[in-house]
């Protein structure tokens, strides 16, 4: 079994290795899970397509460093604490599907960084007249050194007011930021095997974290994804976890499962389910390993319990622990 055993090399861009039927529970009447993987992701995402090629990061690095030792350290917009929320301006709008657009938002000056760290994410606000702000937590997905900019992508939600908001936005207009939020500390080689757990919009959290490890030239984490959707064109940012796959086919494996799968699919069809988890995840006695999850309220009830609140991670339940993992080998976003 792949987590059992060291990783092996596979195929370029044939990753949906597994191919029977896959459901935490049946199926009623045909796209059972649209809800599951369309509602009430724990943080959204935001990016544009990055190269994970391995070319040329040495020397940038390098560069950047040594730029750094002259200039100091770029300034962040972003700085927490009493900050308050900075009013950014909309760049660009791109669509990506059918209810998915990614959005480019300057920074206040161009040479800034954002200022997150991983993994954190952002709250945005917006005020309809008459009504109370709302406000909602992203994570961006452009690249934590980029300067000048930062992406999200946001899929709109029926009744999803903020989701809403930024569909109906053009460039030119303005949107309240506030963070970073803090969320899981990562650090290099934190653990050995990580796996993330994602549905849906909840992908995003897990691309920044992956992200980070890869990036990284001294980081040798592990890391196994699986990722459940409604249909393929659902998937988010599924060109750049390939790119992982074929740079790096001895440290990174991802797995699709499809609610709604064409007919010549060949991953998974129905939920995230135990025998997937059984098969794909590394063992809880496997050594320094950690548990991503990640999306709709269904699919935490599922696989992992809820949180009790934004600073309390709740008990453990549902799959991960029938499969024998301790609360504090699993991390809920």
């Amino acid at each position: 079994m792949f987590a059992r055993s060291a990783f092996r090399a596979a195929q370029p861009l044939k990753r949906n290795l597994l191919s029977r039927t896959y459901a935490t529970e049946p199926s009623k009447g045909g796209s059972s899970n649209t809800l599951l993987y369309g509602l009430g992701a724990a943080a959204v995402a935001g990016g544009g397509y990055y190269y994970f090629a391995s070319s040329g990061k040495g020397a940038d690095s390098v560069s950047a460093k040594a730029k750094e030792a002259v200039s100091g350290p770029p300034k962040k917009a972003f700085t927490g604490g009493d900050q308050g929320f900075i009013s950014l301006l909309l760049k660009d709008v791109q669509v990506v599907n059918h209810n998915t657009k990614k959005f480019i938002f300057h920074l206040p000056e161009d040479d800034m960084v954002s200022g997150l760290v991983v993994a954190s994410a952002l709250l945005t606000k917006y005020q309809y007249e008459g009504q109370k702000p709302v406000i909602r937590p992203y994570t961006p997905i452009s690249d934590e050194d980029a300067k000048g900019y930062i992406e999200l992508i946001v899929k709109k939600y029926p009744n999803g007011p903020m989701s809403t908001h930024l569909h109906d936005m053009t460039p030119g207009q303005r949107l309240e930021f506030k963070g970073p939020i803090p969320k899981y500390p990562w650090a290099p080689n934190k653990h050995e095997h990580i796996a993330l757990i994602a549905g849906g919009t909840g992908i995003t959290p897990m691309y920044q974290l992956a992200r980070t490890i890869f990036k990284n030239p001294d980081d040798k984490t592990k890391v196994t994804l699986v990722f459940g959707n409604v249909s393929e064109e659902d998937i988010l940012l599924k060109r750049e976890f390939e790119d992982l796959e074929n740079t790096y086919p001895n440290r990174f494996r991802a797995f699709y499962v499809l609610d709604n799968p064409p007919k010549e699919w060949t991953g998974g069809k129905g939920f995230i389910n135990k025998d997937l988890l059984k098969t794909v995840l590394p063992e809880p006695n496997s050594g320094n390993i950690k548990i991503f999850v990640c999306g709709p309220p269904g699919m935490y009830k599922a696989i992992s319990g809820t949180k009790v609140s934004p600073t309390d991670q709740g008990e453990l339940s549902g799959i991960l622990k029938e499969l024998g993992y301790s609360k504090d080998q699993v991390y809920k976003f």
